[in-house]
C-alpha cells in the first residue's frame, strides 16, 4: 500500500488551499466522530432492554461496554503504528467500514457470549482510528490552529455521545433495540465512503511543523520505542485515563439510573442523559479556544481549576433530591470537565512531531481508554453490590484524581525527550 507523502502536493501552497485542506479534514473528523460516539453510546442507552431480553444482571451489562473499551484499548498503539507506516487515509476508512459491520452485527446476538465476542471485534475495528484521526489532523492543518481544531474533533466526540440517546432512544421505542444498531450502522458506511472520496491530501511539512526546517530523520528513527520509554507520555495516559472516567461513566450509566431510580420514560431519559453531553460538547470548543488564546504552553494552569471545580460539582449532583436538580449539577460538572479536554491532549498533540503523532497519541489515548475498561465495570459492581450513589461517587475520586495528577504533570514539549536515541534534551 502506498503511504502517503508530503511530495503530494506542491511546494508554493496558498494560504486558501492551506485553509480548505484544514477545514474539510476537520468537517470530515468531526462528521466521523459523531457516528463514532452515536455507534458506541447506543448500547448504553439499549442496556436496559437488551439486559431484559438476553438475561442480563448489572455486572454483565457492565461485562460488554468493558469487553469492547478492552479491545478498543489494547489496539490504540498497533492502530497508531499502522497510521505511522501507511499514512491516515485508509485507517480511516478500514476502521468506519468495520465498526460499521459490527454495529450491525451487534443486533443479530443471541447469547452473552455472542454479543462479547461482536463488541471485542467493533472495539478492534474502532481502534485504528484515533491514531489515523490525529495523524490526518497534524498532516493536514497548521501550528496555530491545531489546538482549536483538535479542540472541535473532540467536541465531537460529546456531541454524538449527546445526540446518540436522542437519535437511538425514538428509534428503539419505534422498531426495538436490534434494528436500531442495523440502521445506525448504515450511517456509518455512507460516511466512510465520503471519507475515502474527500479527505484531501497532506500538506507540505513547512506547512504543519514549527520548526519546518528541522530534519524529520532524527524523530523517524527514533520510531515507536522512544515513545513507549518517555515517562511524561506515560503521565499523559494515566492523566487521561482518569479524566475519562467521567466521561464513560455517565454514558454508561445515567440512562439506566434515570430509567430505574428516577422512573423517567427511556425517551425522556435519553433527553434528560442528551442535555449535559451537548453542553459538554459547547464546553470542549470552549476548552480549545482558550487553550489557544492563553494556555498553550500552561495547560495546567486552566486545567487543574476546572477539573476540581467538576468534582465538586458532581458532590452536589449526588446530593440532588430531583431529577432536574440531579441533571443541572450534571451538566455543570460535565461542562467544567470539558474545558479540560484540550488542556489534557493539547500537550502531546503539539508537541509530537508528525511521523510519529500516531503510535504516540496511540499510547495517550490507549491510558483514556482504560477508563473505558474500568468506569463501566466498576460502576455496574458498585450499583449491584451498593447502589447508584456509591457508583457516582467513584467519578468524584477519578476527577480529583486527575486534577492531583494535572497539577503534578509538566507542560513542557521538551520533556517528552523523542528526540533521536544518542540527542540530549536540555532543561
Amino acid at each position: 500500500m502506498k503511504r502517503e507523502a508530503d511530495a503530494d502536493f506542491d511546494a508554493d501552497l496558498d494560504a486558501a488551499t492551506v485553509r480548505r485542506t484544514s477545514v474539510l479534514t476537520i468537517a470530515l473528523l468531526m462528521g466521523v466522530y459523531v457516528i463514532d460516539y452515536i455507534d458506541r453510546v447506543m448500547i448504553a442507552v439499549a442496556l436496559p432492554f437488551l439486559g431484559a431480553d438476553l438475561d442480563l444482571d448489572k455486572t454483565q451489562q457492565g461485562l460488554v461496554v468493558s469487553a469492547f473499551a478492552i479491545a478498543y484499548m489494547v489496539f490504540q498503539v498497533p492502530g497508531g503504528l499502522l497510521a505511522d507506516r501507511f499514512g491516515a487515509r485508509p485507517l480511516l476508512v478500514v476502521s468506519l467500514v468495520a465498526w460499521s459491520v459490527f454495529t450491525a452485527a451487534t443486533g443479530l446476538v443471541g447469547g452473552l457470549v455472542a454479543l462479547l465476542a461482536v463488541r471485542c471485534l467493533f472495539g478492534v475495528a474502532q481502534a485504528l482510528f484515533p491514531g489515523a484521526s490525529f495523524k490526518a489532523l497534524a498532516e493536514r492543518t497548521t501550528p496555530r490552529t491545531r489546538n482549536r481544531s483538535a479542540g472541535l474533533m473532540l467536541a465531537s466526540n460529546f456531541l454524538g455521545a449527546g445526540l446518540a440517546p436522542l437519535i437511538v432512544a425514538p428509534i428503539i421505542v419505534a422498531i426495538g433495540w436490534r434494528h436500531s444498531f442495523w440502521v445506525v450502522a448504515l450511517g456509518g458506511v455512507v460516511l466512510g465512503l465520503l471519507m475515502w472520496r474527500l479527505l484531501p491530501r497532506p500538506l507540505p511539512r513547512e506547512a504543519t511543523e514549527l520548526d519546518a526546517a528541522a530534519d524529520p530523520a532524527p524523530a523517524a528513527q527514533a520510531g515507536a520505542a522512544r515513545v513507549l520509554r518517555s515517562p511524561l507520555v506515560w503521565r499523559y495516559a494515566l492523566l487521561f485515563a482518569c479524566f475519562n472516567m467521567l466521561n464513560y461513566g455517565m454514558i454508561t450509566w445515567v440512562p439506566s439510573y434515570l430509567l430505574e431510580t428516577r422512573g423517567l420514560s427511556l425517551v425522556a431519559a435519553g433527553l434528560s442523559s442528551a442535555v449535559p453531553m451537548l453542553i459538554t460538547a459547547a464546553s470542549a470548543v470552549v476548552g480549545g479556544w482558550l487553550m489557544s488564546r492563553w494556555f498553550d504552553d500552561r495547560a495546567r494552569l486552566l486545567v487543574v481549576p476546572v477539573l476540581a471545580v467538576s468534582a465538586v460539582l458532581l458532590v452536589l449532583m449526588l446530593q440532588a433530591e430531583t431529577t432536574l436538580g440531579f441533571t443541572v449539577y450534571q451538566s455543570l460538572a460535565m461542562a467544567f470537565s470539558g474545558l479540560a479536554s484540550m488542556g489534557i491532549l493539547g500537550m502531546p498533540i503539539r508537541a509530537l512531531p508528525r511521523e510519529l503523532i500516531g503510535s504516540g497519541m496511540g499510547l495517550v489515548n490507549t491510558g483514556g481508554q482504560m477508563a473505558g475498561v474500568l468506569a463501566p465495570l466498576v460502576m455496574g459492581w458498585l450499583a449491584d453490590r451498593f447502589d447508584f450513589a456509591a457508583a457516582f461517587g467513584f467519578l468524584v475520586a477519578t476527577t480529583v484524581a486527575a486534577a492531583l495528577i494535572a497539577l503534578v504533570t509538566s507542560s513542557r514539549p521538551a520533556d517528552l525527550q523523542l528526540g533521536a536515541p544518542t540527542a540530549e534534551v536540555s532543561r
